[in-house]
């Protein structure tokens, strides 16, 4: 069984930057991608970024330029997130992808305001 927890959620101003991290433990092998998802407030979920075994990264147009996503080892990856905006405000939900299939955090609080 695979555990992911996410943290790093906060309030942040307009313009300012949040980490966060995802951190997945438990019968944890052949990860093929990690990644994040978001739900805006009475939204529907939206892919945020990925990024692959390989180092290989995507990002939705609306975080490209703003958004980095980074494996700091094999099973964690953190998500710099700069020049926020109140669009950004969202649960953040992590996901990881294996050869057993797929994990899901339980999210945590982005809020940006003004």
């Amino acid at each position: 069984q695979v555990q992911v927890v996410e943290s790093g959620g906060g309030l942040v101003q307009i313009g300012g930057s949040l980490r966060l991290s995802c951190v997945a433990s438990g019968s944890v092998t052949s990860i093929y991608n990690m990644g994040w998802y978001r739900v805006p407030p009475g939204m529907q979920r939206e892919r945020v970024a990925s990024i692959a075994a390989s180092g290989t990264t995507n990002y939705a147009d609306s975080v490209k330029g703003r958004f980095t996503i980074s494996r700091v080892n094999w099973y964690t990856v953190s998500l710099e997130m700069n020049s926020l905006k109140p669009d950004d405000t969202a649960v953040y939900l992590c996901y990881v992808e294996g050869i057993w299939g797929e994990a899901w955090g339980q999210g945590t609080q982005v809020t940006v305001s003004s």
